[in-house]
């Protein structure tokens, strides 16, 4: 009866427990928001080129284009779908501005048509009068009997001197393709087009879903299914790396799932303690991301891939309870014996995870508060809530055979006293002769895209002038109107460069909208409607066209003379002013252009040409930005660690009581850290931010280890608990994160190769500095 008694309250706190990790699991379904921008895992920006840096990452005109080829079929096939793909895609809202070389009306408003006269160039050095559009008129009259009829018909009445072409032509890059068939073409006899994304380049979902969009509408067209369209730029590299990141992860995942389902069930012969014991981490795992909803607007999906990873901690706790279990004991009494080594473990691994939430990093910070909640919610559940539900007997894992002899092949190991100083002496020797740089601060070098995409992107870069994602043309000035005419002031001189062939082309703001100052005094060249009346009946004399035929021209006119001059607000209203609006932003207490250069060849010469301009201009070399962001970022990690050692120090000493015992713990894990710093530094690998996460993990699982070895009772088959438990945790380890090592992607690679490293390290060097167990006895 007693036994019964015993079993209905195990199944009864098991029920609740059930019970209440359901209830966490809805809440996390309907309050958890996953977010995508990876700019939440970028240090916060301390300096104006910084905070410019990290805008134009996501936000910047030249982070959105996505640059797009056409192959197959010959070329009239290609321009058709290249025509039919720009008209899909300037309908959809995904997508701010889209060109390919054919002339679209639709690039302004109807509404801002008028406007054409104030917007082009052409009244800054003529006049619009007789002699202007007789000439005119009388190329129109040759143009109607070319192939280009059918265009003009529809331009003529509204448009005779064709200003909506020449502005088209003067929006036009410098440097572009080779038009043929009314649209762009390659030098390999691609079809080439442009499409600016309104997503913000480094959100994934969104570039995503407009690369989606993008294929949908080219598969919708005719005769798409015998040509290949090939898609390129920043937004689809974002797509790809997340999607292989995903991938690898998912796989990595299930197989490190499988090969830990056998590890448990070898270990401890148990299907019961398997499910059972999974549950303090599961618990660990919900109770985070509740913490992450309740502080948190939006989580990082990134937050929750690496978090569950670096929860992977917890995991020892329970396989600490199941391995020291004693035959005919409780899980209750084993665990009372064992909780404050293992409550010490638990906040050591939470102080080593504050380094996070210290980095001043959004993601990081949402990592911290995780991994941190984690760890408690598993650890105290594997305390107050996992014994209770534990079978009655367990079966002593002390009795291996296997386990003896290897702990007598273990304490039969010399442990000098000065085992530190070859250590030490190896660690500098390593980094002295290493080959490379120490760190690596550019985060370009960490992409796992193929070399041949690369080269792909560098070519269609080319052959389409597009913006360089390097550098950013900076103009301050207190207003719009101030930037759009410090912009005016540097085209001469950018051109001037572009003839010296130190780049290839730019785009300043003052392209797509002149300055007031310039719309005014284009306005003045216009005449009023009775004079533009006088001169078109001048002007048409001895031609066939009725004078009644351009009354939209003559209304047009008027209305570009009397409006009020175009200000980027209304200019707003046409798909180019997206594209005016991407290039001005307020800060502050006055405004930025932001204009984009292509083919830099020499940064420093455009540099100066810049600077003696005369305006508030600069270059930003957004690579060198990046670099000094990533450097301050990496300084405050550090800072963040050395402030975690010292208190993990504190906390060690405080709860073993001892300065000699501490050491016994932090001196392996120290070792170990700088050993694993030198083996990848001897390797040629630069050590990254991701490094110096991986290593904060490493050094998370390794005080576990040298915390347990150095608790030596003098009993033997306790001390063979402690190592079977420990054996079976760095076998985990090393099988999530010796697999990341193989992986493709070089950040999940730097993590896994690490974390792996410090593993082994860690483990040997708490078995070889621990204290030997006949010391032990004789102290």
């Amino acid at each position: 009866m007693r036994r019964r008694d015993v079993r209905g309250r195990r199944l009864g706190i098991l029920v609740a427990w059930l019970v209440a990790l359901a209830l966490l699991g809805a809440i996390v379904a309907t309050h958890l928001k996953v977010g995508t921008d990876l700019r939440s895992f970028m240090p916060a920006p301390t300096t104006p080129d910084q905070k410019l840096l990290m805008d134009q990452v996501g936000e910047g005109p030249g982070s959105r284009l996505l640059l797009v080829a056409i192959d197959g079929g010959d070329d009239a096939t290609k321009a058709a779908l290249s025509r039919g793909l720009a008209t899909a895609l300037r309908k959809d809202d995904a997508f701010t501005q889209v060109v390919n070389g054919d002339f679209d009306l639709g690039m302004l408003d109807t509404s801002l048509l008028p406007y054409r006269f104030l917007l082009s160039p052409t009244l800054d050095t003529g006049a619009l009068d007789e002699t202007y559009l007789a000439d005119e008129l009388q190329q129109r009259l040759d143009d109607l009997g070319s192939p280009a009829a059918t265009l003009l018909k529809g331009l003529l009445p509204r448009d005779p001197t064709l200003e909506t072409l020449k502005l088209a032509e003067h929006w036009t890059p410098a440097r572009s393709p080779e038009v043929r068939e009314g649209v762009w073409f390659s030098s390999q006899g691609e079809a080439l087009l442009l499409a600016q994304t309104r997503g913000a380049g480094f959100d994934p979902g969104a570039q995503d879903d407009a690369i989606g969009r993008l294929r949908a509408a080219f598969a919708a067209l005719p005769e798409s299914k015998g040509s290949h369209l090939t898609i390129s730029g920043p937004g689809y590299f974002t797509v790809m790396v997340n999607a292989q990141t995903r991938d690898q992860a998912d796989w990595i995942g299930r197989i490190s799932t499988i090969g830990f389902v056998v590890l448990m069930l070898v270990a401890y012969r148990s299907i019961g303690s398997l499910l059972l014991g999974a549950l303090p981490v599961a618990t660990g795992a919900l109770v985070g991301i509740v913490a992450l909803t309740l502080g948190f607007t939006e989580v990082h999906g990134i937050t929750l891939a690496f978090g569950f990873t670096l929860l992977g901690v917890a995991q020892e706790y329970p396989i600490r309870l199941l391995s020291h279990r004693r035959a005919g004991e409780s899980a209750v009494a084993a665990v009372r014996g064992l909780w404050p080594l293992l409550l010490t473990a638990i906040a050591s691994a939470c102080i080593a995870y504050l380094a996070f939430y210290a980095s001043g990093v959004g993601g990081l910070k949402q990592l911290a508060v995780f991994t941190i909640a984690g760890l408690l919610a598993a650890g105290f559940s594997t305390r107050y809530v996992l014994p209770y539900v534990l079978p009655e007997t367990a079966r002593d894992v002390a009795g291996m055979p296997w386990l003896a002899a290897f702990r007598n092949w273990l304490d039969a190991l010399p442990r000098p006293r000065w085992l530190p100083l070859p250590i030490v002496a190896a660690v500098l020797a390593m980094l002295f002769f290493a080959p490379g740089p120490f760190w690596q601060n550019d985060l370009s070098a960490l992409t796992p895209l193929p070399r041949d995409l690369l080269m792909k992107d560098a070519q269609l870069r080319g052959e389409l002038g597009a913006p360089d994602v390097r550098y950013l043309l900076i103009v301050q000035a207190p207003d719009a109107d101030g930037v759009l005419k410090a912009s005016a002031a540097l085209e001469p001189r950018l051109r001037e460069q572009v003839a010296k062939k130190h780049l290839d082309g730019f785009e300043l703001a003052s392209i797509y909208l002149p300055d007031l100052a310039t719309q005014r005094a284009r306005q003045a060249k216009l005449p009023d409607r009775a004079a533009l009346d006088a001169m078109l009946d001048t002007a048409l004399e001895g031609m066939p066209f009725r004078k009644d035929l351009f009354a939209p021209f003559v209304d047009d006119v008027e209305t570009a003379r009397t409006a009020p001059p175009l200000t980027p607000e209304v200019f707003s209203r046409s798909p180019l002013g997206q594209r005016l609006a991407a290039m001005l932003a307020q800060r502050d207490d006055h405004w930025v252009g932001l204009s984009t250069l292509s083919g830099v060849r020499d940064a420093s010469a455009v540099a100066a040409a810049v600077a003696g301009s005369g305006v508030d201009a600069r270059l930003l070399d957004l690579k060198e930005a990046s670099e000094s962001l990533v450097a301050e970022y990496r300084t405050r990690i550090l800072h963040a660690v050395l402030a975690a050692t010292a208190l993990l120090f504190v906390t060690i000493t405080l709860a073993l009581r001892s300065i000699r015992r501490a050491w016994h713990v932090l001196a392996p894990m120290t070792l170990a850290t700088f050993l694993v710093l030198a083996v990848e530094r001897a390797l040629g690998i630069p050590i990254s931010l991701f490094h110096l996460v991986a290593l904060i993990l490493a050094a998370g699982l390794g005080l576990h280890y040298a915390l347990f070895f150095e608790r030596d009772t003098g009993d033997p088959a306790e001390q063979r608990r402690t190592l079977h438990a420990t054996v079976v945790c760095v076998i985990a380890a090393l099988l999530v994160f010796g697999m990341l090592a193989w992986s493709s992607i070089p950040v999940l690679r730097a993590i896994g190769l690490t974390v792996a490293l410090g593993v082994g390290f860690h483990f040997c060097l708490s078995i070889l500095m621990a204290p030997h167990a006949d010391q032990d006895r004789l102290r």
